[in-house]
């Protein structure tokens, strides 16, 4: 299985491309603006990448890269700014790339330089910890937190260790405030356009334009009509054909935070969902 995965991986690019060439009639894809989509994990990053898959139907892209770049390695180590510099590079002309960066100097100073569009997309910090807790326990069983959260009695107690982080036995997991502290970095930067997901599902049309308008800053006119380019977009969202597809709705935090959730939450955060702009203040 694993030789097939890493064949599948050798062979992709040149399939696609073949795809990308008979469907613009050209061999050269140097003509729209490097994209990169970026994401904190569990926050939108696969119906990001899914709105990027639509991009190559609507412009003169080869494809989207199969695998993300990333500054933490899966298993919790951190990457060298080097080794993902390198990776960034290495993007392949008319691919857009995509992954889970933050947003180091270096990083920014690479992905904002002209020319280029950024996205970056973020998730109410409740609907987040909700969305990491069932996908650790249930989806992913190499997840880091996949053995402790099955030592719990229930969810509830998961999520209070999602909520106030936890830092024993070799294993450590920031606070939900502390992870928040990189999705502000990226909000501060200039040339990323911020996305929250809500706003790609329950303002969808607006948020989509407002996506393209973003190419079409740099210069770039996409060649395609649109009112048919928003169509495509609109067709391309399909959350059920996402391997980490749960429920793709907003606000299901309500039906797993207890008012002792709430608290906690309250306690460790402070007032980041009023700084987020979710909530007016901190009477949720």
């Amino acid at each position: 299985m694993r030789l097939i995965q890493q064949l599948r991986r050798i062979l992709r690019p040149a399939g696609k491309t073949a795809q990308a060439i008979l469907r613009w009639k050209r061999f050269s894809f140097n003509d729209a603006p490097p994209i990169f989509g970026n994401s904190k994990p569990k926050s939108g990053s696969h119906l990001l990448l899914q709105i990027l898959n639509g991009f190559t139907q609507i412009m003169p892209y080869r494809y989207v890269d199969a695998d993300p770049i990333r500054t933490i390695k899966k298993d919790g180590g951190r990457r060298t700014t080097d080794d993902v510099l390198m990776d960034l590079r290495a993007v392949p002309e008319g691919v857009i790339g995509w992954g889970y960066l933050e947003a180091t100097k270096e990083n920014a100073s690479f992905l904002t330089e002209a020319g280029r569009v950024n996205y970056f997309i973020y998730r109410d910090p409740r609907d987040m910890l909700v969305s990491q807790v069932f996908f650790a326990t249930d989806m992913h069983e190499e997840h880091g937190m996949h053995a402790y959260y099955n030592s719990l009695s229930d969810f509830g107690a998961r999520l209070n260790v999602a909520i106030s982080g936890i830092d024993q036995d070799g294993m450590k997991m920031v606070s939900v405030k502390q992870r928040y502290e990189g999705v502000f970095q990226w909000l501060e930067q200039k040339n990323v356009m911020c996305l929250r997901f809500e706003d790609l599902i329950n303002n969808r049309d607006v948020t989509l334009n407002a996506m393209l308008d973003e190419v079409e800053k740099t210069g770039y006119k996409i060649p395609t009509p649109r009112g048919k380019a928003l169509s495509i977009l609109v067709d391309a969202i399909q959350p059920k054909k996402s391997h980490t597809f749960r429920s793709g709705k907003t606000g299901s935090w309500r039906q797993h935070f207890t008012e002792e959730h709430k608290q906690l939450f309250k306690d460790m955060a402070g007032n980041l969902l009023v700084k987020l702009g979710y909530e007016k203040d901190n009477s949720w």
